[in-house]
């Protein structure tokens, strides 16, 4: 079965492609930039498919500050569309 497996792997073209001599060379990670002041670089997440609370939210928009990891916590309704949102 080993013999069977090998000469399969051989003929495979794609196999081939991905084999680890045909990669590039793995380097060192490169860090991310870090912001100069707060609120310059920030990111946006959602938390969906919560119970609804009182008055119909069901999502949780969460956005945080790169710099100093603040965040706020934003309810929000899932039938929102992104123009509203912002």
């Amino acid at each position: 079965m080993k013999k069977d497996v090998v000469e399969y792997i051989a003929k495979c073209m794609e196999c081939q492609r991905v084999k680890v001599k045909h990669r590039h060379p793995i380097g060192f990670l490169q860090p991310l930039p870090i912001p100069e002041w707060k609120w310059e670089l920030v990111t946006i997440e959602f938390i969906t498919k919560l119970p609804q609370l009182s008055r119909k939210h069901d999502s949780i928009m969460v956005v945080v500050d790169k710099l100093t990891k603040a965040t706020h916590f934003v309810p929000v309704k899932s039938t929102h569309k992104v123009a509203n949102i912002a």
